[in-house]
């Protein structure tokens, strides 16, 4: 049986799903009317593909990336951002937002390191939406779908996007498409991490392997089948619990803001106009 979970997670036809992800990314720019994207880089794999992908799509020439490092950022991260935008050919900026995240901790000079993590992602965003702005373009996501099942993100932080075409790939099939589309190798092999505070890793912070955590999402999720059944199929019920814990107490980010209904047609409840008229 885990056989066959891991079985789900391996892509059999990598040139198909790249078609259909640059595809995508094609479509809906131009039903929104844009030309250009903006997207963070930040010498992980997911923004990397996220790259990758949006100049297949758009073109290098439309396509702006930003690297927006911390002081203690990694430096490895900060040149493996420079490297994506150097294969890529890409318009680039380096952005420190060292002085605007001290500037508001100096008031609280205690925050702990999740507090501070949570808002560099919000001032990364911010930065983002600027650029988009400036440049006429629409920010493109680089949230994989473990990332959105459990909450592992911030949200108006690094959850947010224009759209997202990795939303739908778990992690490890995020390294598969990857190395697929010719990400630089030591960017897919290097261990993930959000780079939010010296040594931090991804792994360690949720407390288990990507491998094992989305064998366990695409049996919950995909397959459908329940908490018994999983941990039947051999994998230990604490760490199940755990995973679906992650899944049911980070459902609120993955949804709109709910609206109070009051009026005949409500914004999300009855106008629900397909936003494919294009602009």
């Amino acid at each position: 049986m885990r056989k066959r979970f891991s079985e789900l997670l391996r892509i059999k036809d990598r040139e198909f799903i790249k078609d259909v992800l640059v595809q995508f990314i094609r479509e809906e720019f131009h039903k929104a009317g844009f030309k250009k994207a903006v997207i963070g880089i930040s010498g992980g794999v997911d923004s990397a593909l996220s790259a990758f992908l949006g100049v297949m799509a758009l073109g290098r020439e439309n396509v702006i990336g930003l690297s927006m490092p911390y002081r203690t950022s990694s430096k490895e991260s900060i040149k493996d951002a420079r490297l994506v935008a150097e294969v890529l050919g890409i318009e680039f900026y380096e952005i420190d937002i060292t002085p605007q995240v001290d500037a508001y901790y100096r008031n609280f000079p205690d925050a702990d390191n999740v507090r501070r993590g949570n808002k560099m992602a919000r001032e990364r965003m911010s930065i983002l939406y600027d650029f988009a702005h400036w440049k006429g373009a629409l920010v493109l996501g680089t949230s994989n779908k473990s990332e959105l099942l459990i909450g592992y993100s911030t949200r108006w932080g690094d959850a947010a996007h224009d759209i997202n075409p990795l939303g739908d790939l778990y992690k490890t099939q995020v390294w598969q498409m990857a190395e697929f589309v010719g990400v630089p190798e030591r960017i897919v092999k290097k261990k993930p991490s959000a780079d939010l505070w010296p040594g931090q890793t991804d792994e360690g912070e949720i407390g288990l392997s990507y491998r094992l955590l989305d064998e366990i999402l695409v049996a919950y999720v995909e397959l459908r089948l329940r908490k018994e059944e999983i941990v039947a199929a051999g994998y230990d019920e604490r760490v199940v619990d755990k995973v679906l814990k992650m899944v049911r107490n980070s459902q609120y980010k993955r949804k709109l803001p709910v609206i109070c209904k009051i009026a005949q047609r409500t914004v999300d409840k009855d106008f629900l106009y397909l936003r494919d008229w294009g602009l």
